[in-house]
């Protein structure tokens, strides 16, 4: 094959990406993951509108009816917006059906799956590769006549081009000469490593120069985003990419991490907003129920996360452990963890968050403490950290401003959980009752009643709940709870740890009640 500069063809300066998100096609076929159709909508105004993609494919033609008020929904709305022309559906070469059903919801661009190697054409089809291309052709004329854009799915492309070239090359001869805007290569099986990228796609660009590519990467070997980026250098215009790297077996390539490579290592250009990429995130996170690893780069919990002390402490004198990758980029910010191995600078970077300052005796113990914690293994976060230094210190910094006098909750088959309890705020004790739909709801539901009956005011909403324990299975371990609140733009995490679940979370909210009447 030669050698990477041998097959590398001269790439362009600066060139232009465009990206098409399949996450509403090709990430629902991640096991387990189907989103409703106002999810749909959800997802694919927040492309559009917030992380103006190019382009992005919503959905297989066919496939259910509510896949169909989906892709009305979506077509509605973003006709209304002036950018219809962005809406795809993958179809089939299937005497017109898909077409007639794109047609039906409203979809002006097919994206037309056609078989891009022999050994599918034959044992797949049973269709010789003459009375294939009949097909497409009968279908890009019928799709003409609709009005509706034809960009074209070489399907199983990188094996066709290992095992029957020139069976591409028959197509591809023909294609050519039709109205179809983009043709699209799959390594559909994940297969190809970067080098069998590079050498592919020369191929076809010394081939056919003025023809519009695009590539689509499967992660099953992990280089999903490495044969993106391959394709790039010679001359790919277009890159598929799903929201989390969701997508069938291992997954497509990872929008986050494909958009930061191109610009800050090739130097390419894109319509990504790229401070809308966490956004987008959490939000397909929610719908889909698959969770991002905290190390997941760009989007997940720990990557602007720093545990070493050293790393804090050449960050405080002069920035010496950042790169690029800055937070604020992304609209995230930078945290420095606490335990065992944070050592003082982290700990200073924290308290002058939170506006604490220590003395270094002071310091010295809270140190200690917190070493102590992470020895133990367990989480210790800045939330935590005024609780650390007042059970340290031994004084009133910062002041408990909310108590739990008492309280009581009760679950009986049948019967809505019950709620009682006493608390002190600011000094003065008030109790409330509350039924809900669990013990916890029913206390928080007892507390909020407190606030708005007693006090005239209302404090956070709970935006996240996750509840985990040690290994093992326990019945008696400990079961931390970490409860995500939202306060308009601002976000609380706080976590409480007890071996009751209930008890637990309400140590939680206890905390955040703090954090909250600090503020206020």
């Amino acid at each position: 094959m030669g050698t990477p500069e041998q097959l590398i063809t001269q790439p362009l300066k600066h060139p232009f990406i465009e990206i098409m998100d399949t996450t509403l096609r090709d990430g629902e076929q991640t096991s387990g993951v189907s989103f409703l159709p106002h999810e749909k909508l959800m997802i694919a105004r927040m492309l559009l509108d917030d992380l103006n993609v190019d382009r992005m494919e919503v959905a297989s033609a066919k496939v259910s009816e509510g896949e169909k008020d989906a892709v009305k929904m979506i077509t509605h709305y973003a006709a209304n917006e002036g950018m219809l022309h962005k809406v795809e559906v993958l179809g089939f070469v299937d005497d017109h059906q898909s077409i007639d059903w794109i047609a039906d919801c409203g979809g002006r661009v097919i994206n037309l799956l056609a078989k891009g190697s022999l050994k599918h054409c034959r044992n797949q089809l049973g269709k010789l590769p003459e009375e294939h291309l009949d097909d497409i052709m009968r279908s890009i004329d019928y799709a003409d006549s609709k009005d509706i854009a034809v960009n074209i799915y070489l399907e199983d492309w990188s094996s066709g081009m290992s095992d029957s070239p020139e069976y591409i090359y028959t197509m591809m001869d023909k294609l050519v000469r039709t109205p179809i805007r983009r043709f699209m290569l799959p390594d559909t099986l994940g297969i190809t490593n970067p080098l069998q990228v590079i050498d592919f796609f020369r191929k076809m660009r010394r081939r056919y120069p003025e023809v519009h590519f695009d590539f689509h990467a499967h992660n099953d070997y992990d280089l999903a985003v490495s044969n993106s980026l391959a394709a790039v250098l010679c001359g790919a215009k277009g890159l598929h990419v799903t929201v989390n790297g969701l997508g069938e077996r291992c997954g497509n390539a990872p929008l986050a991490s494909v958009q930061v490579i191109l610009r800050d290592q090739f130097e390419a250009r894109t319509n990504i907003r790229e401070e809308k990429l966490n956004d987008i995130s959490r939000l397909v996170e929610e719908y889909s129920g698959i969770a991002v690893a905290p190390n997941q780069p760009i989007v997940g919990d720990n990557v602007f996360t720093q545990v070493a002390g050293v790393h804090a402490d050449g960050d405080n004198k002069d920035n010496l452990y950042c790169n690029a990758l800055v937070p604020e980029r992304f609209g995230r910010s930078r945290e420095y963890a606490l335990g065992k191995t944070s050592g003082k600078a982290n700990i200073e970077l924290n308290l002058q968050k939170l506006g604490l300052q220590l003395t270094p005796e002071q310091m010295n113990k809270v140190t200690k403490r917190i070493t102590e914690l992470g020895d133990r293994k367990e989480i210790v976060t800045q939330d935590d950290l005024p609780y650390i230094v007042n059970d340290v210190l031994k004084h009133t910094t910062p002041e408990e401003k909310v108590k739990l006098i008492s309280y009581m909750v009760t679950s009986t088959y049948g019967l809505k959980p019950i709620a009682s309890i006493k608390v002190e705020i600011n000094g003065s004790q008030y109790a409330a009752e509350s039924t809900g739909d669990g013990q916890y709801d029913a206390f928080v539901k007892a507390l909020r009643k407190i606030y708005k009956v007693n006090l005239g005011r209302t404090f956070p909403i709970l935006a996240n709940y996750a509840v985990t324990i040690p290994p093992g299975g326990r019945t008696d371990a400990l079961v931390q709870t970490v409860i995500t609140w939202r306060n308009g733009d601002k976000v609380i995490r706080t976590r409480g740890l007890d071996a009751d679940q209930t008890e637990a979370a309400i140590k939680a909210t206890l905390r955040m009640l703090n954090i909250f009447e600090e503020s206020q």
